[in-house]
């Protein structure tokens, strides 16, 4: 009887202190919050006041010689918003912005005119044109800056802007006005859907050559059936060309990578406080390539899911690099959705390969370095692919 009092007593007194502790936290919770949360790596938001905002609206509404609905003002209002985070990889996208981003990372690039863009000393120009498509048969070149679209100025856009407005519905025309050699020189164009697997392989001799083009929801599977067909064939050299990939799922990038790596680490995401957010390790018995001879082939425009495989492999010694510095892109993103079909695409924390480098800003430097100009690409050589092959000799 004497133990249930004590027992009944000290339920009590724990049941007060814990519920004087609770009541304390919460009424203190901002506070407590605000001092301790950075720690925690968690980040308080705080409430703004719009009236300003609202003020500003009045005034232009009233005053401007035009049309401006509130429906178009808030939209620009939320594009500013998040435009104000001064991170190129953070921004706000429509309902039609966030509908086309999910067809590209699904691999459904809809009709255009087949080039590869890029920034490239400020200016997009194109990269690349794709065989057998509108650009090529055009006369549209490797290093041509794009200037205009459809007579609208696009210079001060966006690579993933102009490919936007160059993109659109199958039989549709499209103009594009581009720089060459200080002229400006103008093609008009019929739009075709673009054929443009994410992956395939080709191959030389006894190499077999791995392209992956982006790392989109399809890339996984399809790198684990040409591997498939790469050992079959018994072929003991590869080269990963991931030039001009610029990137897409990190899971894509995990399943390319375990064709190398067996359950090891690929890559570790942290804050900019130090905290880690997410370790990504490779798949368990998929190594097929593993002790097979590889050359990863790098470019500027090699980015993001590109430099994660690059590094992870460059890292455990499973691969060397030839070509020039890839991006350096070595921040990860989070898509938000909104309401109304839009999306926030904002950078959530900073990644790092198995040996904790991050190449933000610094990029993937190559073992071997080779580079191929515009006018190689014009004229069908590829020195890059040349000091590979003779690498794997």
């Amino acid at each position: 009887m004497k133990s249930k009092k004590i027992s009944l007593t000290t339920t009590i007194i724990s049941a007060t202190i814990t519920l004087t502790l609770g009541l304390l936290i919460g009424l203190n919770w901002t506070t407590l919050l605000d001092q301790f949360g950075p720690y925690l790596g968690i980040k308080r938001s705080a409430d703004i006041d719009f009236s300003s905002l609202n003020s500003l609206y009045r005034k232009l509404s009233a005053n401007f010689d035009g049309t401006i609905t509130p429906e178009d003002a808030l939209e620009g209002a939320k594009r500013g918003l998040v435009e104000a985070a001064g991170d190129s990889f953070t921004y706000y996208m429509s309902q039609t912005e966030a509908n086309d981003f999910y067809d590209t990372l699904s691999g459904e690039v809809g009709a255009g005119i087949g080039v590869e863009l890029g920034l490239r000393d400020g200016w997009v120009k194109i990269l690349r044109t794709l065989p057998d498509n509108p650009a090529r048969r055009a006369g549209l070149l490797a290093g041509d800056i794009i200037y205009k679209v459809d007579n609208e100025d696009v210079a001060t856009l966006t690579a993933e802007k102009v490919a936007e407005k160059i993109r659109g519905e199958p039989g549709s025309e499209v103009t594009v006005t581009v720089a060459r050699n200080g002229e400006r020189l103008s093609f008009t164009m019929t739009r075709e859907r673009i054929n443009n697997l994410s992956a395939y392989v080709t191959y030389k001799g006894d190499i077999a050559i791995l392209t992956v083009s982006r790392f989109d929801s399809d890339t996984g599977s399809l790198t684990k059936e040409l591997a498939s067909e790469i050992i079959e064939k018994n072929i003991n050299k590869i080269i990963l060309d991931l030039r001009g990939n610029g990137g897409g799922f990190v899971s894509a990038a995990r399943d390319v990578a375990s064709l190398w790596i067996d359950g090891k680490l690929v890559v570790t995401q942290k804050t900019q406080l130090g905290f880690n957010v997410k370790d990504t390790y490779a798949n368990r018995g998929q190594a097929v390539f593993s002790g097979k001879q590889t050359v990863v082939l790098m470019n500027p425009s090699s980015a993001s899911a590109s430099e994660i495989v690059a590094g992870a492999l460059k890292d455990y010694n499973l691969a060397t690099i030839i070509g020039e510095s890839s991006f350096g892109k070595g921040s990860m993103q989070e898509l938000i959705e909104l309401s109304g079909g839009a999306l926030l695409r904002v950078t959530v924390a900073r990644w790092y390969t198995p040996k904790g480098t991050n190449i933000d800003h610094s990029g993937i430097k190559p073992d071997i370095e080779a580079v191929r100009t515009f006018d190689d690409i014009n004229h069908d050589r590829d020195p890059q692919l040349d000091r590979a092959l003779e690498f794997l000799k």
